[in-house]
């Protein structure tokens, strides 16, 4: 055990400053790049924080597209919706998205149900097996106001660790508690963020960092034109200077004045031209190119509009890219989202995980109209190519509205064939 407990570790610490550089970026607070130091003395601390905070746009704009409604094969919905994981699967992909993985573990609570949490990969890692790719190894380590902890996943059992001192890391663990896992598995899930084999997950912002790098050096150095030669500068000659007390030349005009007096004749007043600030949205314009090409972001989600307005048939096809790369996400959080479900199974019923098969159900990435899709779902009812349930699936409908749906269809049928129940005999 020792030997897995530091090497767990030691890769839980691997990857912290990466996943604090991505954070930044998700948060819009990293530091400006491009940047000559000539130009950081000149601005000094007289220039706040400019970000366009690209990166938490992309995610979002995926995210917002993984949604899961229900599971075929087996009854898991119930127990789905009392561990919140309608909204809590939602930030399981946001954090597996930005920091390339994010973590379920499966247990039973007081009473023997299913209980499911999230987990950071910040808190968590895992080890798997070369040849399977199986988890065969995970660990939980967080901290108190006073102690580390520690919780060591194998698949006989369960292990309880605990350092007397924050901040620890890989020394100072004592066994605190061992439980037996009779799951036969690691009751961890990762939900990877990776469309290859090896990959240990990649942050959909990755390839986006330097992109917007350039484009807030690019909005930086616009804003610092406009603001010294962005508004006409005037001039004057023919007017004899002030002195300060310290022997320093004073402009006897001051900047706020709108009326320029001179009593000397031969004094001349004009105004520079202000500063061309086009270049700077053309550079604008292609920075945002390139950041929709490798986000695959359609132009009106980054604000830049057409003076006609687009149809809503050309909104769905700008949104034809995004909409793809939705869908390889749900294929691969699906796998993800299957195993958690084949732990659940498990845990409630005391079945063999290797022996329960789960489909889950996502909602239909595209956006479209209720009406549009609800025109098209009716017309493929209706031709009989898909039954009632599939096409309150294709609707976004959940399993447990599914079930009302049809309880209530069923009532409103009786009812109007006036049969009283009451009088049926059994």
């Amino acid at each position: 055990m020792t030997t897995t407990l530091d090497t767990l570790l030691q890769k839980l610490d691997e990857p912290a400053a990466r996943y604090d550089e991505l954070e930044r970026y998700y948060n819009g607070t990293q530091p400006l790049a491009f940047l000559a130091p000539e130009s950081r003395t000149a601005l000094g601390d007289r220039f706040g924080r400019m970000a366009s905070n690209i990166p938490r746009l992309a995610i979002t704009s995926l995210t917002e597209r993984l949604r899961v409604t229900g599971f075929a094969g087996v009854d898991v919905w119930d127990d789905w919706l009392r561990n919140d994981l309608d909204q809590q699967s939602t930030i399981a992909h946001r954090e597996s998205l930005l920091l390339g993985a994010s973590y379920a573990i499966v247990w039973a609570d007081q009473i023997g149900r299913p209980k499911v949490t999230i987990e950071s990969a910040k808190q968590v890692t895992v080890i798997t097996d070369p040849g399977s790719r199986e988890i065969v190894a995970a660990l939980k380590r967080w901290e108190t106001s006073t102690t580390t902890e520690a919780v060591l996943y194998g698949g006989d059992e369960i292990v309880r660790l605990r350092a007397e001192q924050t901040g620890a890391t890989t020394q100072g663990f004592k066994v605190i508690d061992t439980l037996r896992n009779p799951l036969g598995v690691v009751p961890v899930v990762r939900l990877t963020n990776s469309d290859r084999l090896l990959d240990d997950g990649v942050s959909e912002i990755e390839d986006l960092k330097p992109l917007v790098d350039a484009l807030n050096k690019t909005l930086v150095d616009m804003l610092t034109t406009s603001e010294y030669v962005g508004r006409p500068r005037r001039w004057a000659t023919g007017i004899e200077l002030e002195e300060a007390d310290d022997g320093t030349a004073v402009n006897p005009i001051p900047e706020g004045n709108r009326a320029m007096v001179s009593e000397n004749p031969d004094s001349k007043f004009g105004q520079l031209a202000a500063a061309d600030l086009g270049g700077y949205e053309a550079a604008v314009r292609v920075l945002l190119g390139q950041i929709m090409a490798v986000s695959a972001l359609p132009s009106h989600y980054i604000g830049q509009l057409t003076a006609t307005p687009p149809s809503a048939d050309a909104l769905r096809a700008a949104e034809a890219s995004l909409t793809a790369r939705a869908q390889a996400r749900q294929q691969v959080f699906g796998r993800a989202w299957e195993q958690v479900a084949r732990l659940m199974i498990a845990v409630r019923d005391g079945a063999d995980p290797h022996r329960v098969d789960p489909r889950v159900v996502w909602a239909d990435p595209a956006t479209r109209s209720i009406g549009q899709e609800a025109d098209a779902i009716v017309k493929l009812y209706s031709s009989g190519l898909l039954p009632a349930d599939y096409a309150l699936q294709k609707l976004g409908y959940g399993d447990d509205e599914i079930t009302q749906i049809r309880t209530a269809r069923r009532t409103a049928a009786l009812d109007a064939t006036a049969v009283d129940l009451s009088k049926l005999v059994s």
